[in-house]
């Protein structure tokens, strides 16, 4: 009895994924094409009959699959890997639908559920692990000249993964490229009396990043004021940020107060900085 031909889609490896990088399955097109096979086999069971030591079918998908990925890795060049590849596939289809490999029912339904499973139900996505930083520190910080960019230093790291202070000590530094939350309290004194100015801002490897100070007024002679906010801040794997700060009298500056029996210590500057508001897939 002659045999329906199968039309398999003819896909080699370098040209369409096995797995759809959108999804996580198995894509249509591959699945299609094993697919077709299982629908010849089923068909074919009852019309011929199988050679008892013919290769399984779960084997005969491995090898060709395997063929296929040291065809593609050792071919000296794209054209003739992809034409081997063709021939592989062809090869394939046509023995498939002359003489179909041994299967056994039970065999055929676990391919078929495990292949509908991965189109309706994708595996898990794995996510990378996020980065964040906790810095302070526990000194005075003063500005020598008015009018003049600082950088807030830390002399303390309390957690970190992937984000790290450098040298000088105000740089802080993260691993990974991502979108990060940066957020900060910063202890103000006024010890010069009357009603003095502090500005804050973000820069970004030497850079003011545009649009990102305040102004915080300190009105009174031994006033203090907190100063904290937040930041998102684009950045690449390697580059660094600094939290800046200008005075217009000296008479302003962070200050750091010691524990004492009732509370903890006082840091003149707080910390902390995460990734964690665009986690990216792997």
């Amino acid at each position: 009895m002659a045999l329906s031909p199968i039309n398999p889609t003819q896909l080699t490896p370098p040209r369409v994924d096995l797995i759809d990088p959108r999804s996580g399955a198995i894509s249509r097109e591959w699945y299609r094409f094993f697919l077709s096979l299982l629908t010849a086999t089923q068909t074919n069971q009852d019309e011929i009959e199988l050679a008892p030591d013919a290769t399984s079918l779960i084997a005969s998908y491995d090898a060709m699959l395997e063929s296929l990925a040291q065809t593609t890795e050792s071919a000296p060049d794209c054209c003739s890997a992809t034409a081997d590849v063709d021939a592989k596939v062809n090869s394939l289809a046509q023995a498939t639908a002359s003489a179909p490999p041994a299967a056994s029912e039970s065999e055929i339904a676990v391919i078929q559920t495990q292949l509908q499973a991965l189109a309706l139900a994708p595996p898990p996505k794995e996510f990378i692990s996020p980065r964040y930083g906790s810095f302070y520190d526990t000194t005075d910080q003063t500005a020598a000249v008015i009018n003049t960019a600082y950088a807030m230093t830390f002399n303390a790291t309390d957690i970190t993964y992937g984000v790290t202070r450098g040298t000088p000590t105000s740089r802080i530094y993260v691993d990974r490229s991502n979108i990060y939350n940066i957020q900060f309290s910063a202890q103000f004194i006024n010890t010069g009396g009357g009603a003095h100015r502090v500005w804050v801002w973000l820069r970004k490897n030497g850079t003011d990043v545009t649009n990102s100070a305040t102004v915080v007024r300190i009105q009174g002679n031994n006033t203090e004021d907190v100063a904290a906010w937040n930041f998102l801040l684009q950045m690449n794997a390697g580059d660094y940020f600094e939290l800046m700060w200008e005075v217009d009298n000296t008479g302003v500056s962070l200050h750091a107060d010691p524990a004492t029996a009732v509370h903890p210590a006082v840091p003149s500057i707080i910390l902390t900085v995460t990734d964690n508001v665009s986690s990216l897939e792997v």
